[in-house]
């Protein structure tokens, strides 16, 4: 290996005895991102993670570190030996690559964790300084926004030099936060709520419902899309497909039409969290927020809730459209998201919809329906999709392939 990626963190940095666990995951994600790439296993040194990898590799293995949750920045670092002669050069070499970009002020920033090395920080960063000002006359020092820093860091066994970083998504490290199920439409919320939850350090499954033939194959593979996006941000990502269309056909028949959309939804909630239970999931991730349509009043939701045990986590509650527009353009999800495909949840709605249902109301709509005939059915029906970071693969991965953590 002729080079190294220095990888910085920060949450998971304060979380006291914890840290070690929330570390070992980070490395263990770290090592599946780059799967397929010359490069050893991700390692802990001084409050960082050092992978060795070859050069060439570099550029993909810092855009695919730009998606790992936990990362706050990962910089490509030149490695030479503990001596100050090697820095030194090093130091030169990397401030001569970085001249193609004309900058006009710079700084050292030095760190000295091996407290053998002769040197401090101070006067390493002088002794650099000197150097970098001989070979390159024209620039000036300038510590506080120089148009180019180049870090130093003196380890145990190694010193490691670089300038740029790309920076991470932050978060915690997928895994640390136990699973959730990701009730994911083909809208742009609930994309987006998943990556939050995800963000959060939970590790998602995801349940689409389809209505076929009343919804499209365009909307099932939108639905495929966004799960494949997803999935390279978070791993390992497992969708549950389900088969919508009987339930959707006898609440048409049977359910006042603006009760509809709470019933349905009431029978997403039941279908979820059966496969929840056989998955050992704990918890949904919907993408709810709140007063944004009709089903999203603070009685709708409560009403859809009491049809589930589950724990039900709303991450965009408090946000408004413009954001999660916002959000859903950062991570890539929105261009899919807004493909002209209907997905269940549009198709069949009453003109007038009802805002202020109760439990008892919807308890009464559902009496004409087998719902536990029809859950089961649809359950009958459901197929697994399966994809390991952004790649459909034929069948779940082991839990033994690098991704989560159980």
């Amino acid at each position: 290996m002729d080079a190294a990626i220095l990888i910085r963190y920060g949450e998971i940095g304060l979380k006291g005895g914890n840290r070690p666990a929330f570390e070992r995951q980070l490395a263990h994600n770290v090592d599946s991102a780059l799967r397929g790439l010359p490069a050893r296993r991700a390692r802990r040194i001084f409050g960082r993670l050092l992978v060795e990898i070859e050069e060439g590799a570099v550029p993909e293995a810092l855009e695919r570190l730009q998606r790992v949750f936990g990362i706050v920045a990962a910089s490509h670092a030149r490695v030479c030996p503990l001596d100050m002669g090697a820095i030194e050069e090093t130091t030169l070499a990397e401030v001569a690559a970085a001249m193609e970009r004309q900058p006009a002020t710079f700084r050292i920033d030095a760190r000295r964790s091996h407290k053998g090395f002769p040197l401090d920080s101070v006067a390493i960063n002088r002794q650099l300084g000197a150097a970098v000002l001989k070979a390159h006359p024209h620039l000036k020092v300038k510590l506080d926004g120089p148009d180019l820093t180049v870090h130093v860091e003196i380890r145990d066994r190694a010193a490691y030099v670089y300038g740029d970083e790309v920076r991470g998504p932050g978060g915690l490290p997928v895994g640390v936060s136990s699973r959730a199920l990701l009730l994911l439409s083909g809208g742009i919320d609930s994309p987006v709520a998943g990556w939050m939850a995800a963000s959060r350090g939970i590790a998602l499954e995801a349940i689409h419902f389809h209505s076929f033939p009343f919804t499209s194959e365009g909307a099932q593979q939108k639905a495929m899309d966004l799960c494949a996006l997803l999935s390279r941000w978070t791993g390992r990502l497992t969708m549950h497909l389900v088969r919508f269309t009987d339930i959707q056909k006898a609440i048409y028949q049977h359910v006042p039409a603006p009760m509809g959309v709470t019933i349905m939804r009431r029978f997403m909630m039941r279908i979820a969290e059966r496969i929840a239970t056989e998955r050992n999931i704990p918890a949904f991730v919907t993408g709810e927020s709140v007063g944004q349509v009709a089903s999203q009043t603070i009685e709708s939701i409560a009403t859809i809730q009491e049809a589930t045990r589950m724990l039900v986590l709303r991450p965009l509650t408090a946000l408004d459209k413009e954001s999660i527009i916002a959000r859903a353009q950062h991570i890539g999800s929105y261009p899919i998201s807004i493909r002209p495909y209907e997905d269940c949840c549009t198709v069949f709605i009453a003109r007038h919809p009802e805002t202020r249902p109760d439990v008892e109301r919807a308890r009464q709509a559902e009496e004409p329906l087998d719902v536990d005939g029809l859950v089961e059915d649809a359950l009958a029906q459901t197929e697994q999709f399966h994809w390991l970071w952004g790649e459909q693969v034929e069948a779940e991965p082991s839990r033994a392939v690098p991704g989560v953590r159980p």
